[in-house]
């Protein structure tokens, strides 16, 4: 591979240095298909068994781990299984970088999930486009450039236009922000695409149709996260006041439910007029592995894996 791209080490060294085979390599590349880390660390130690009788007959490759990896799955789990291990490895191997885009309106658990599916996947570059935000803000005055100013469900109070209909100068708002955090955005990925390196970046700025969907020489992945249940939607922000030591107070997001909830309508309208996946956050694992697999068949469409 070339040398500044990494996605994941491969579970196995040459036999000769004594420590051919990482069990925990080899449970996340099998929690890079999808299976829960208990059940990935399980065959992991199957796949050792195998793989012990394997270096019987001699050193052992990767491709022969991943061999034994896929005879194990065929033999304790199903066909799926297979497919998604063999679209794994193929991800591993290609020579183009990989770009994760994980759209969603604040408090839909659109950070937490691509942090975890990143891990899985062995991605190790993970940003955010509030991050690019924030950086901007550094740069260019308010004066300048009001909206990057505010958060997303706030950037209608930077839209001076006293006839408007508040509710379309949060969305006007919120586009102007979007439009000028995108430019930050297509250099983050234009840099991973010079650079050779897979990463994945998240954030409401992600709008289906405004963000690039594809980049000559990378694979880009793209869905949104959402959360219809506006109940479960409001807990999540008592776990952002929790997790950030009160940073983030849940009385300011709790006031602006309703406003943020527009937003997530209009990014699902815009997901669903652009063919673009919406992931329904019911429940944190299923939506990890909806988005794993979301990846791995872009894979296989975009790249030829099989």
């Amino acid at each position: 591979m070339s040398g500044g791209r990494r996605i994941a080490d491969l579970p196995v060294a040459l036999s000769h240095e004594r420590l051919p085979y990482s069990k925990g390599l080899m449970a996340r590349a099998l929690m890079g298909t999808g299976l829960r880390p208990e059940r990935a660390y399980e065959l992991a130690r199957l796949i050792e068994v195998g793989l012990l009788a394997e270096q019987a007959e001699g050193p052992t490759s990767p491709e022969q781990v991943y061999d034994v990896a896929a005879a194990v799955l065929a033999q304790h789990e199903d066909e799926t299984a297979v497919r998604r291990l063999r679209r794994y490895q193929g991800l591993q191997e290609i020579e183009r970088p990989l770009i994760l885009l994980v759209g969603g309106a604040t408090g839909t658990g659109k950070s937490t999930i691509t942090t975890e599916v990143a891990h899985r996947l062995g991605v190790t570059r993970v940003t955010s486009t509030d991050f690019v935000r924030q950086t901007m803000r550094a740069f260019f005055s308010e004066a300048f450039m009001p909206t990057i100013h505010y958060s997303s469900f706030e950037a209608g109070a930077a839209v001076t236009m006293p006839d408007l209909d508040p509710r379309d100068a949060e969305i006007r708002g919120f586009l102007d922000q979007t439009r000028n955090v995108l430019v930050g955005v297509r250099a983050v990925m234009e840099r991973a695409l010079t650079e050779n390196h897979s990463m994945a970046l998240e954030g409401v700025h992600l709008v289906p149709g405004l963000v690039p969907a594809t980049l000559d020489g990378a694979i880009i992945s793209q869905c949104v996260i959402a959360i219809s249940d506006e109940e479960l939607h409001a807990s999540h922000f008592y776990v952002r006041d929790t997790d950030s030591a009160g940073v983030r107070p849940v009385e300011k997001y709790l006031e602006s439910l309703p406003e943020i909830r527009r937003i997530q309508d209009f990014l699902v309208e815009r997901a669903n007029e652009a063919g673009v996946p919406v992931i329904e956050n019911r429940d944190r694992d299923e939506s990890i592995d909806a988005v794993i697999r979301l990846v791995l068949d872009t894979f296989e469409r975009t790249a030829g894996g099989s």
